[in-house]
């Protein structure tokens, strides 16, 4: 782990700070937008699932801000087919089953309320519980996205680092909400030794395993 810390730190004192920062900034005036674009970002971290989060960028410049909300359900499958995005039947299903929450950022903020770190968790149960296609890494990826700073998105890059840094015996088969959890308290242990927040350790982290800054 000390290693770890050593490179990233090693990073906030190069220019990679000026991109983290301006992707943390960008996130943070997400909290500012209506709830087509919420929902726009809802379904860009549904596409993310099993897929690359590149190519999820991709369907949804092309669909546009209201897209995910009008557009027929042929349209959208034809979106991600076009752009080489894996499981277009499911993927499809899970957006137009999503569009019953087209008030999803009235549905957030009311459930995190003032609560801070409590009220991000309990979005984020939500989340799991009431949209399909999303697990507790997507639903912290889109919490992460609109301004919400206290979960880990726990994806391959991020699991693999940590396996690779002995901070965690190895990569998991299967993370079920119980590894999840006490991988994530790991996670958050790191990010308070560094004095940041576990986005912006997240954001350090995939970059030293991507070599890019992407949301």
């Amino acid at each position: 782990m000390v290693d770890l810390i050593k490179q990233i730190e090693q990073l906030r004192n190069s220019d990679t700070r000026k991109i983290v920062e301006q992707r943390l900034s960008e996130f943070s005036a997400f909290r500012n937008k209506p709830n087509e674009e919420w929902f726009s970002e809802l379904c860009f971290c549904l596409l993310t699932a099993n897929s690359k989060a590149r190519t999820a960028i991709s369907i949804q410049k092309e669909l546009g801000g209201d897209g995910f909300c009008s557009c027929a359900a042929d349209d959208i499958r034809q979106c991600i087919i076009r752009n080489k995005h894996r499981f277009h039947n499911n993927k499809t299903k899970y957006i137009v089953e999503a569009r019953k929450f087209l008030d999803i950022k009235d549905k957030i903020r009311s459930i995190v309320g003032g609560k801070g770190k409590h009220g991000e968790i309990e979005a984020r149960e939500w989340l799991v519980n009431n949209i399909k296609g999303l697990g507790y890494k997507e639903a912290s990826h889109f919490m992460r996205n609109v301004g919400y700073f206290n979960l880990s998105i726990l994806d391959r890059h991020i699991l693999n680092l940590m396996a690779d840094n002995s901070i965690i015996g190895s990569k998991p088969d299967s993370l079920t909400p119980k590894v999840y959890k006490e991988i994530e308290q790991i996670f958050a242990g790191i990010a308070a030794q560094l004095g940041m927040s576990l986005a912006e350790l997240d954001l350090y982290m995939w970059y030293m395993k991507t070599g890019e800054v992407l949301k």
